[in-house]
């Protein structure tokens, strides 16, 4: 055999035995399909943000998302996404796009088993963005600082809060105590980002009686509006 025949044949060899990317992610193991289940909770909790116009990059389609799996899944699980800020189990809020635990479980098992794109006949139609209402703001708001408790001197609904002067990273909590000892968690916010300003409005009104004291812990210096109906 000539130097130049066992040349290409190890170089043959050689090729041979290179990993092949495309079939990195082949092994499947879930039914969980992007057409059918995966793309229903994009489009409900991440599209409005995560598409071509939004604000972060898109996750619209099956091509843009894929890259993204395995990121996608230590967010949700992080629940850091969809950006929220307010903790679940601690006051009932409108427009909340936190995902449920079954979500966040489907999510990691389509990950986790290979993220399979399946049959594009069960795709959802895309979702349809129009111009986004906002929500009228509320005519009072009651301001309560970590420097001094708020009593309440006439009953009062709670419409929502809104973060005032909170550090980026710092969490703040806003806890009522009212006259006959029971306490009420209005809000907790974990990780404050400031992208994240919003009043948070409650699903339903929070009545207080005359007598109730409000109070703001965080970390540092911080400062809530209350808004009233």
């Amino acid at each position: 055999m000539s130097w130049r025949a066992g040349f290409s044949r190890r170089r043959a060899l050689a090729l041979l035995l290179l990993p092949l990317p495309a079939l990195a992610h082949d092994t499947i193991t879930t039914k969980l399909l992007w057409t059918q289940e995966i793309s229903r909770i994009v489009n409900k909790h991440c599209v409005s943000c995560h598409r071509e116009g939004g604000v972060a990059m898109s996750l619209a389609a099956y091509e843009d998302a894929r890259p993204w799996a395995k990121a996608i899944r230590d967010e949700v699980l992080a629940r850091r996404m969809p950006p929220w800020g307010a903790v679940k189990g601690v006051g009932e809020f409108r427009g909340d796009p936190s995902l449920s635990q079954i979500e966040i479980d489907m999510i990691v098992n389509w990950v986790e088993g290979g993220a399979p794109k399946g049959d594009e006949v069960y795709l959802p139609p895309p979702p349809h963005f129009s111009a986004e209402a906002k929500t009228p703001t509320s005519g009072r708001e009651l301001t309560v600082t970590t420097a001094a408790a708020l009593m309440l001197s006439a009953p009062v609904e709670l419409a929502g809060l809104r973060p005032l002067r909170l550090a980026a990273g710092e969490s703040l909590e806003v806890t009522a105590y009212k006259p006959d000892g029971a306490v009420a968690r209005l809000i907790w916010i974990r990780d404050w980002r400031p992208e994240w300003q919003r009043t948070y409005y409650f699903l339903h009104p929070v009545p207080l009686p005359k007598g109730t004291r409000i109070a703001v812990y965080s970390g540092k210096p911080a400062e809530a509006a209350i808004a009233l109906p």
